[in-house]
């Protein structure tokens, strides 16, 4: 045999065309899955009224809410108790007395009761505002009859004087302008469309981008690794979409009770994103510890299975003495 044929054969290298799809696929699937992460938090766990009523619920009993809600119920009524009496605002002794007996209002069970009627009454009205038909343009508006009789009712349980006498009138407060509720429609329908099709065209990228990729083994340790980053990118979003919401109110007393209420919103959010940090550092993890030992503990069980005791040979036949 010649010098030449003694010579190794290099090893082919992997298809580039297919290396470059691969990354391209892979890219995209981990662009699209906090998009769809956040799409489907968006359509699908802010619109059941049961559960959100259960995320606002332990708000009730948060200092910094109940303050600004004492305040803003206060404002309200000493608005107008001065225009029933054609007397402007009432003088400001009266104003300590009043935000003290609504403060003091705030550590009740009626309070609680009211706090999950009226929440209950906003999301109902804004969700059924948010489905309705775009023709729709007035302002989501709700009705506080409900609410006044459940906290009357508590009232009268918990035998306060007079309180069965508190008048229940069917008065709707809006909520949401209607300039407002026309974005947030249209937003709203997005938002649907995309939480459905955002994580399964993800899911189909990435199975197609792992297929088609000459090392699968790289792929899921880079498709592990980008969707790791995209949790991590998400859980910034969330905190800067924070900043900019409180730097946007004008009150700035009140805004402590909007971070509350920011942070109740997006808790599961914020669970979503740590969530696919983990899942994509232990895949990644995972990809490369058995790309890395692998071989070798292949290896060694197949070393362990070839040094195994043999059969014993079968004794051979002693001749016949003639």
């Amino acid at each position: 045999m010649s010098e030449r044929d003694r010579a190794p054969v290099p090893a082919k290298a992997p298809p580039r065309p297919r290396n470059v799809l691969s990354a391209v696929l892979l890219a995209l699937a981990c662009l699209l899955l906090p998009f769809g992460a956040l799409a489907s938090w968006a359509a699908h766990g802010l619109t059941d009224t049961g559960r959100y009523v259960r995320t606002m619920a332990p708000l009730a009993a948060d200092p910094d809410v109940r303050r600004a809600v004492a305040d803003a119920v206060g404002d309200g009524l000493l608005r107008e108790v001065g225009h029933r009496f054609d007397t402007g605002p009432p003088p400001g002794t009266a104003e300590p007395f009043v935000r003290d007996a609504l403060w003091s209002f705030t550590r009740t069970e009626a309070y609680r009761t009211g706090w999950d009627a009226a929440n209950r009454a906003v999301h109902a009205a804004v969700l059924r505002a948010l489905r309705e038909d775009a023709a729709h343009r007035g302002p989501v508006t709700v009705d506080i009859a409900p609410v006044v009789s459940r906290v009357r009712h508590r009232l009268s349980a918990d035998h306060v004087p007079f309180a069965h006498r508190i008048p229940v009138t069917h008065l709707r407060v809006p909520v949401l302008p209607a300039a407002d509720a026309d974005r947030l429609r249209k937003g709203f329908h997005v938002l649907d469309t995309a939480a459905f099709w955002l994580p399964l065209a993800a899911a189909v990228l990435a199975a197609t981008g792992i297929a088609v990729a000459a090392c699968r083994r790289r792929a899921v340790t880079a498709l592990g690794l980008g969707t790791a980053l995209g949790g991590a990118l998400l859980v910034l979003a969330v905190a800067i979409g924070r900043r900019l919401t409180l730097a946007d109110l004008h009150d700035a007393p009140h805004r402590p009770a909007a971070g509350a209420v920011y942070d109740a919103l997006t808790a599961t959010l914020r669970s979503m994103s740590w969530l696919l940090c983990a899942l994509g550092l232990a895949v990644a993890l995972g990809a490369w510890l058995t790309g890395r030992y692998g071989p070798r503990l292949a290896a060694r069980r197949r070393a362990r299975g070839s040094a195994g005791p043999g059969a014993d040979p079968a004794p051979e036949p002693t001749r016949a003495r003639a």
